[in-house]
């Protein structure tokens, strides 16, 4: 028997040595090479296994293992990272023009380089002032907590502002899902302002113009809503279908209608309210308002359940039903869908009606819950706002959920700043358009933190794309 020549190493041209092959240049061994050192970066860090498979995992291992998944987690370009990042930015920005429309900061500039703490402290004075009462009336107020403790004043005063918070929060989630819904069909519902005001309408017109039982009164008056805004969706869907009409264009004329219709509707007999000479309706009856959640002290209310089961609603229909996998396949890509049986003209009315009808909740909810009664600026531009939260939301039920709670949020604090820091109400407008303008720009936020590229592209980089 002969012995086979044992290999010390790998041969000249084997693949595994980094060497080139017979038919392989330098350049292209030495690129291989690269590839192959940059190769275990590339793949991130595995959750799934330890480090060493068959050895029994230590704490510090796993400790380290997870510190390492958020670390890459926290300097890629993901979804959440942007969305957070984009918060921070549009806070500095924020900052910033509260600083340059400070007049007592603008006083301490003429003697900086005398007296510089005195500007950086007149700085501190302002933005932190701003955003404490910013916080102070979004969340909670600590020097109400400390007063609740010791018998000052009643625990109820401590939950006022998150009850604030929720009241503001719920028809923006509603509105928000209508958009996010929609989207996912591949259409972009602009008419959520329109179909709100309908909703709106006919909760009101329930509300006031019948009596019934108090549950049942609530009810019917919740579905006449949600009708209102199903039907008024109904038409672009319908006209998308039919004449390719695009519903960008349909949904921005409704809204217009929808408006007038609002201001016309109101001076008439027997829906003005008797006495009154200004827009504004009768009152709704209070056997069709929505219950509050926590007495008639705090003005929470039930249309933040609402809401949330929406929200579950809505995922569900687009994960767990028939209906769901058909709307996302015709928004994915339509021919496909039509070559596989789905009937697109039926999925592009469903889907705007089942829209509208979201946002017509949410017209509901505003005027069953703080409004009380119809007046011209109702909605208060509540359909466009969901817009901006759909687009936060980064298109999924349950961000659209978290991104209702915080322009909730800020709409509560805005008048608490108002009243404390003397900052407009208008400087939440300006933190919701700089975060919209840093969501739909991931590549700014990524060159100022220097984050590395996403591996795998999310539905966030499509609505950056698409939007």
């Amino acid at each position: 028997m002969t012995d086979e020549p044992k290999s010390d190493g790998p041969r000249s041209g084997d693949p595994t040595s980094g060497e080139p092959t017979s038919g392989e240049s330098k350049d292209d061994a030495s690129r291989v090479a690269e590839a192959r050192i940059e190769e275990p970066a590339a793949t991130g860090v595995d959750l799934a296994e330890p480090d060493e498979p068959g050895v029994p995992e230590t704490w510090g291992s796993r400790a380290r293992r997870y510190g390492m998944a958020a670390v890459d987690a926290l300097t890629t370009a993901n979804a959440g990272t942007v969305t957070a990042l984009a918060i921070l930015l549009a806070l500095f920005v924020g900052a910033v023009i509260i600083v340059v429309s400070d007049q007592n900061v603008l006083s301490t500039f003429g003697y900086f380089f005398s007296r510089p703490a005195d500007t950086f402290s007149a700085i501190g004075d302002a933005v932190g002032g701003a955003y404490s009462a910013l916080f102070k009336g979004a969340i909670i107020d600590f020097s109400t907590l400390g007063k609740a403790t010791s018998g000052e004043v009643p625990w109820t005063r401590v939950f006022d502002p998150i009850s604030e918070t929720l009241t503001n929060a719920a028809p923006l989630i509603l509105t928000g899902l209508a958009v996010t819904l929609a989207f996912r069909a591949g259409m972009f519902n602009i008419g959520g302002e329109g179909q709100a005001v309908l909703g709106a309408i006919a909760a009101g017109l329930v509300g006031f113009g019948i009596h019934l039982p108090p549950v049942l009164h609530l009810v019917v008056a919740v579905v006449a809503g949600a009708a209102g805004g199903a039907l008024y969706g109904f038409v672009p869907g319908w006209l998308k279908a039919r004449t390719g009409a695009h519903e960008v264009i349909t949904t921005i004329m409704l809204n217009y209608i929808a408006a007038k219709l609002l201001v016309w509707l109101v001076i008439q007999d027997g829906i003005q309210r008797p006495g009154r000479h200004d827009a504004i309706s009768k009152l709704v009856d209070n056997n069709a308002m929505l219950p509050h959640l926590a007495g008639e002290i705090l003005r929470v209310n039930f249309g933040i359940v609402l809401a949330v089961v929406a929200a579950w609603a809505v995922a569900w229909l687009l994960q767990r039903s028939t209906l769901g996998f058909e709307l996302r396949a015709v928004g994915s890509n339509p021919e496909a869908a039509r070559t596989a049986g789905m009937s697109i003209t039926k999925t592009y009315v469903l889907v705007m009606m089942i829209s509208g009808g979201l946002a017509g909740l949410g017209g509901a909810s505003v005027l069953l819950g703080p409004a009380q009664s119809l007046t011209p600026a109702v909605i208060g531009g509540v359909g466009f706002d969901g817009i901006t939260v759909a687009l936060l939301g980064r298109g999924t039920p349950y961000g659209t959920l978290l991104a209702g709670l915080l322009f909730g949020g800020l709409r509560a604090g805005a008048v608490r700043m108002q009243v404390e820091a003397h900052i407009p109400v208008d400087m939440v407008t300006i933190l919701q358009a700089m975060i919209v303008i840093f969501i739909a720009a991931p590549a700014l936020v990524k060159a100022i933190f220097r984050l590395r590229e996403q591996r795998v592209a999310g539905l966030g980089q499509a609505l950056a794309k698409g939007w």
